[in-house]
């Protein structure tokens, strides 16, 4: 179920709230090509299919923590939607870490999404901290849990 606001001063009526699942999503070598070509991270953990078929528990490749991280607003806009908002930045990330590799070709989603803080700024922005845990289908450990903030401008 989506939380739909029209403005983020909204918002504030539902710190607390934890929403969640999102919907699965596939993270397939492709994608992990593509970040490693974006961030020019190739270690061959990420890259190297034939290598990590021989080397690497399971036989794969994993994503970089990094393009899981990077993931979470995808996601996280299933979840909550502004329809009124002006703009929206990414403003940090506290607490990250990365407590299960993903392999390639395996199925994610945020299993929870909890707004934590609605702080007021300045230019009609509010500050919104949010706990998110992505899990990967069929295990138990998550492979993320941070805190997410992000300014929604009205």
């Amino acid at each position: 179920m989506t939380l739909t606001v029209e403005k983020p001063v909204e918002l504030l009526q539902h710190v607390g709230q934890e929403l969640g699942p999102s919907d699965w999503m596939t993270v397939d070598q492709a994608i992990i090509d593509k970040f490693a070509e974006a961030t020019g991270d190739h270690q061959w953990i990420h890259v190297d299919v034939e290598r990590a078929r021989k080397e690497m528990p399971g036989g794969k490749t994993i994503a970089h923590g990094y393009l899981t991280l990077a993931l979470v607003p995808r996601m996280a806009q299933t979840l909550v939607k502004v329809t009124g908002r002006k703009r929206g930045l990414n403003y940090g990330s506290n607490k990250v870490r990365f407590t299960n590799a993903v392999p390639a070709g395996a199925r994610i989603r945020l299993r929870s999404f909890k707004l934590k803080t609605v702080e007021p700024m300045d230019g009609n922005g509010f500050r919104v901290t949010s706990e998110a845990t992505v899990e990967i289908e069929g295990q138990e450990r998550p492979a993320l849990v941070a805190e997410i903030i992000g300014i929604q401008y009205g």
